[in-house]
């Protein structure tokens, strides 16, 4: 029988179209994060250390996020009924769609499947590597804890180890309980067996942020493969090394390695409600040298202020430090996190600006925190910071971690690696920063708003070529107006990427 070309497009292409769409996303993600890990500098120790099974893992792990956040979607049934109406989807076509989403379900399912294998084995290889590859240069690099670590003891003792675990036992029970025949004869094993994607998506969450697998923060300061002070290549002539040298691939300092750091925690107080969960961002991170980890908190609302109330003794005193010396009873605390945000790509660019309004800055005393503790294995090397309040007041939260960074830089010789920017929208009775501790702040207070365009002129003055991060927390009005000049074409050879700081 004849097939006929526009009978086949009717009813096949759609469903054609959407499976070349999805495995060419597949494909892109796949391909530029092998490229990411096998071609970035910041991974390049890394790699050497783990060779293929780095850039196949984290491959595979970028195929997986991406199928494990679209399975879900076509067994929503309500979405489902709600997308069929005719005034939301007016295509018949498209409407058609819909019904193969149980096949879309499975392809997701059963790539999840496949890649979660990809994935598995390419970690056991870097497991061994991790053990048999220990590096004794760059011991903070390390999973093991000493070469020739049994790498069944790495994976039983590591959050990633064990989690992993966990999750290929879950995936193993769901894949197996929804073959055919186990749906045919014992419908109720496959219905509860996969109903533990509510576990595997809990546990999911925490392997991700184990923090195995670290990235250079110095690259620039430190290239990959330079020679360090009285260290010579032994794969090189005297004239070779002295040139490499002269050519600027010797180490100004030691490499410094770091996992992806989270920025906010979600807050459960049963003294105040056992069933309200509050996100906080951090305004004091936890690092390798303090595990400590600090938020500050605006009382607006009931929870906030029954909250301040258990922590306080009056709470009307101004004091931003618990009177710990006190002896009171504090409530029970419940941490969720942390867990990542935009603001962690602060340190990725060259050039960053950040953009706070009001208590929005809190995101950003995490960052402005890290690089007081050292600026130099960053790859960031100048901060615009812009932070726009209604009072003169709220610049006092974070007075003294701006002026003791302000101090920090002249002091090591770097004035222009800051450039702080305060507004003041009401004018009613204002006040100037007359304290001689804060006379930095003073000096750049503003009356006002800020002019975003010519800012921006400025920035793109200045970093010709060059990406700059934008980033934004604050009012709507401030992240639609900065989100709009990203997208300008005027600024010729500057790229601004813009990123909004929201958490719920």
């Amino acid at each position: 029988m004849a097939l006929s070309a526009r009978s086949w497009v009717a009813n096949e292409g759609g469903k054609h179209l959407v499976l070349v769409l999805w495995l060419g996303a597949n494909t892109l993600v796949f391909m530029r994060t092998f490229l990411l890990y096998y071609c970035g500098q910041q991974y390049h120790y890394l790699h050497q250390m783990l060779g293929l099974g780095l850039c196949i893992s984290r491959a595979s792990a970028s195929v997986l996020n991406l199928n494990c956040s679209l399975v879900l979607l076509p067994m929503c049934r309500s979405l489902l009924t709600y997308l069929r109406g005719t005034h939301t989807v007016t295509s018949r076509k498209a409407r058609r769609l819909l019904d193969k989403s149980k096949t879309f379900h499975v392809a997701c399912g059963v790539a999840i499947c496949v890649f979660s294998v990809v994935h598995v084995s390419a970690h056991l290889v870097n497991v061994v590597n991790f053990s048999v590859g220990y590096s004794e240069e760059f011991p903070s690099l390390n999973v093991a804890r000493y070469r020739g670590e049994d790498p069944r003891l790495i994976i039983l003792t590591t959050v990633p180890g064990i989690t992993g675990i966990l999750l290929v036992l879950i995936l193993f029970l769901m894949f197996t309980a929804s073959s055919y025949c186990i749906r045919v004869s014992n419908y109720e094993i496959f219905w509860y067996t996969h109903n533990l994607f509510i576990v595997f998506y809990i546990i999911l969450i925490v392997h991700v942020v184990g923090g195995a697998l670290k990235y250079q923060t110095n690259f620039e300061a430190h290239p990959p493969g330079c020679l360090r002070a009285n260290q010579t290549n032994p794969d090189k002539t005297e004239e070779e090394s002295g040139q490499a040298e002269g050519d600027g691939w010797s180490c100004r300092e030691e490499a410094r390695f770091q996992p992806n750091s989270p920025e906010y925690i979600v807050l459960n107080c049963p003294s105040v409600s056992s069933f309200e969960n509050h996100p906080f961002t951090l305004t004091a991170c936890p690092t390798e040298k303090k595990e400590t980890l600090g938020i500050h908190l605006r009382v607006v609302g009931d929870w906030t202020e029954r909250f301040t109330e258990l922590l306080l003794p009056d709470p009307g005193a101004e004091s931003e430090i618990l009177p710990m010396v006190q002896q009171r009873r504090y409530p029970k605390l419940y941490v969720d996190g942390p867990f990542g945000s935009s603001s962690q790509e602060v340190f990725n660019y060259e050039v960053s600006l950040c953009v706070a309004g009001g208590i929005g800055v809190t995101p950003f005393a995490c960052v402005l925190h890290a690089l007081l503790d050292g600026w130099r294995h960053f790859r960031l090397r100048r901060l615009y910071f812009v932070w726009v309040c209604r009072e003169l007041q709220s610049f006092y939260w974070f007075a003294e971690l701006l002026c003791a960074l302000h101090h920090k830089l002249w002091k090591e010789n770097r004035p222009d690696y800051l450039n702080l920017q305060l507004f003041v929208s009401q004018t009613d009775g204002l006040q100037n920063i007359s304290e001689e501790r804060y006379r930095p702040l003073s000096s750049r207070l503003m009356i006002g708003r800020p002019r975003w365009k010519l800012l921006f002129e400025e920035i793109g003055r200045t970093n010709k070529h060059k990406r700059v991060g934008v980033f934004c927390c604050g009012p709507k009005g401030i992240s639609r107006t900065l989100h709009r000049l990203c997208n300008s074409d005027r600024y010729s050879g500057t790229t601004f990427e813009f990123n909004k700081e929201s958490f719920s």
